[in-house]
């Protein structure tokens, strides 16, 4: 899943990781579409077993206001756009660590578009999801992708 709603690219100059005033944002819509995105998930009773979240703070708290579940960190989905430099590392510990779930129930990722397109080629919306299954050979396939219910704040 991408993060839901925060305007803009990228992040300002001088942001920090574990400051999250310094970084972009979810916005009120943003908010109330993470929430909107959780009742949907809990109203169709889909099974999340687990939920890894970017340490940017938007990826957070879009995990967190879901709230279909603990949020753990996962470093490897750290914001490629932003960490361009170490993109196809990131990638490969993505694909590596989607290819090691074996549930039972569902793995939630909400990370950034950047890493969506390169596990993908897809680019997603804000709050969209993008469903995926591991192929034999290590590949991501799309099986179908869930745009984000528009909340009202």
């Amino acid at each position: 899943m991408r993060h839901a709603d925060a305007p803009g690219a990228g992040d300002p100059p001088g942001w920090r990781l574990d400051d999250c005033a310094t970084q972009r944002n979810l916005s009120e819509q943003g908010r109330a579409d993470a929430r909107a995105v959780g009742d949907r998930l809990r109203a169709e009773r889909v099974p999340i077993a687990k939920v890894l979240s970017s340490p940017w703070c938007r990826c957070v708290d879009t995990a967190k206001l879901m709230n279909v579940g603990p949020v753990r960190i996962e470093p490897t989905f750290a914001n490629a756009f932003v960490l361009s430099d170490q993109r196809a590392a990131l990638t490969e510990g993505a694909r590596a660590l989607i290819g090691r779930w074996r549930g039972p129930g569902t793995l939630l990722v909400v990370t950034h578009g950047a890493n969506i397109q390169a596990l993908t080629g897809r680019s997603p919306s804000s709050g969209e999801m993008v469903v995926v299954s591991m192929s034999a050979d290590g590949s991501l396939q799309e099986m179908g992708s869930l745009a984000v219910p528009r909340a009202r704040r």
